[in-house]
């Protein structure tokens, strides 16, 4: 099976399945001397945790991060980071009922059409379960671009109809911190929380959109014609379970603007270098970043998995109706955030070193920085 590695040089090949017995993956292309803080990864995979909240499911996976290479007392070496994140709250038992059927919206259908198998344990490979070896290698990437200042936050900015007013423009970074679904308006928050629970109750589920900023990217990243570095980014994350939609700067409101009003004007800046007006670009033209901040927003689905009857088929083709009783989220908020910040991690660190913009060796001096 390929499609399951991401990357050029910083790369992630991920395996596992959602109720096997672990979701691992293999990263090449870390560069050497990183004193690597196993802390920071086991805290982003905390926020993806399920079992955290009541408004995740209820499988409760400690996610306990097993280093198996690539470091040498705590130091990375410059050879592949290989990692083991254990299933521990598997029950497979609790989705015999799917082995024949095939559930509404969701991969079943497809990967048996493709590959005449499928693995019908909460999704198997297709689950969102697979996300944790994104925010392994993620929050690994994340280290290394904190030593050249680059740092990357998500929020919420919809749930259903709720949504911030301004929900395309960055937002400090502490206010997604404060924030149990990470929405940066407490009051919105409140309502937001309430919605999913409300969905919950009814047996159903809603989507959401996440905004996120790269802040610190210098100017100059990214390979055109067909490598620019929206076009990578968007790859990055249209390969999260669930995304249905992606724009980077004004995006889609772009195509209401006049050229007048959508152009960032160039200015000097105090130190000699070169900075934008206004960031209607969200950091990127022509493909490549001008130093501003990067800024875009994903769109997630509903969750297909739900508990109201619905009508569907088996694999011989009867027609029948399938009320899922699984264990599921009523909604990708607020798990799926250290997911978007990890994918644009890898990408935005694999981009940098592509076109020379990190170096291969960190010296003694960055390592202190951590």
């Amino acid at each position: 099976m390929p499609g399951n590695t991401i990357g050029k040089i910083y790369t992630l090949r991920s395996f596992g399945e959602s109720h096997g017995a672990a979701i691992g993956g293999i990263i090449d292309g870390c560069p050497p001397g990183l004193q690597l803080s196993t802390e920071a990864i086991q805290r982003q995979l905390e926020r993806r945790r399920p079992g955290a909240s009541d408004i995740a499911t209820p499988r409760d996976e400690p996610d306990k991060l097993e280093i198996l290479s690539g470091l040498f007392r705590g130091i990375t070496t410059g050879a592949p980071v290989g990692f083991l994140v254990r299933n521990r709250d598997a029950r497979e038992q609790a989705y015999d009922n799917l082995e024949h059927t095939f559930r509404p919206s969701h991969a079943d259908y497809t990967w048996q059409a493709k590959y005449g198998i499928r693995d019908h344990r909460g999704g198997g490979r297709s689950s969102a379960r697979e996300h944790v070896a994104r925010v392994v290698a993620g929050a690994i990437a994340a280290q290394y671009l904190a030593l050249a200042g680059i740092q990357i936050r998500a929020h919420t900015s919809r749930v259903g109809h709720l949504h911030l007013q301004q929900e395309r423009l960055p937002h400090p970074a502490p206010l997604r911190e404060e924030s149990p679904i990470g929405c940066p308006d407490p009051l919105l928050e409140r309502e937001m929380i309430a919605l999913i629970r409300d969905t919950r109750r009814a047996g159903d589920s809603i989507g959401g959109v996440v905004t996120c900023v790269i802040r610190g990217v210098p100017p100059g990243v990214g390979e055109p014609v067909f490598d620019r570095f929206q076009a990578r980014l968007a790859h990055y994350m249209m390969s999260i379970n669930a995304a249905k939609g992606f724009e980077y700067g004004e995006g889609f409101d772009a195509a209401t603007a006049r050229g007048s009003q959508h152009n960032d004007s160039f200015r000097p800046t105090h130190s000699g270098g070169i900075t934008t007006a206004t960031n209607h670009s969200g950091g990127i033209q022509g493909g490549i970043t001008n130093g501003e901040e990067i800024y875009f927003r994903v769109a997630f689905k509903p969750i297909p998995t739900i508990s109201i009857p619905q009508q569907t088929v088996t694999s011989q083709g009867q027609e029948t109706e399938l009320a899922a009783a699984g264990r599921h989220d009523p909604c990708v908020i607020p798990r799926v955030l250290p997911v978007v910040e990890a994918m644009a991690a890898m990408l935005t660190l694999d981009m940098m070193l592509e076109g020379n913009h990190y170096p291969s060796k960190i010296t003694g001096e960055a390592n202190s920085a951590l």
